[in-house]
């Protein structure tokens, strides 16, 4: 019975680091988070607007950077393409920028996206380094 309660013990004490190391989801990690809305929201953008288009390496190199930052944080390949292409994920980050472009009192429609992406571009924000107006 003793021999029970000390391995019980210690079990218990080799799981604690286990569990204090558990990664939070995905969506919980900020600058993963915010990275992919600001990706996400310039995809939205171009593809609304026909007078903006995608700064294409610059995109590249954003995701490429979210990956990496998120390896670096110890999550796997799988974690991570689970997490991007999760149906989930993209519907809430979709709701995100339509209440970003309520907020700016703007409608999701071509008009609205074509002010957004101007004013991000014009701002050289995370979204608007992404884009670029055509003229």
């Amino acid at each position: 019975m003793r021999k029970t309660v000390v391995s019980l013990m210690l079990a218990g004490l080799l799981a604690a680091p286990v569990s204090a190391l558990a990664k939070p989801p995905l969506r919980d990690v900020k600058p993963i988070d915010d990275g992919l809305f600001a990706i996400g929201l310039a995809d939205q953008i171009r593809k609304n607007c026909p007078q903006i288009s995608a700064r294409i390496l610059p995109a590249l190199s954003a995701l490429q950077n979210l990956n990496q930052t998120a390896k670096d944080m110890g999550y796997t390949q799988a974690e991570i393409d689970a997490h991007v292409d999760s149906d989930a994920e993209k519907d809430r980050l979709r709701a995100r920028a339509a209440q970003y472009m309520a907020s700016k009192d703007l409608k999701t429609d071509q008009a609205g996206y074509c002010a957004l992406g101007k004013e991000e571009i014009a701002r050289n924000s995370t979204v608007g380094v992404l884009l670029r107006a055509e003229e």
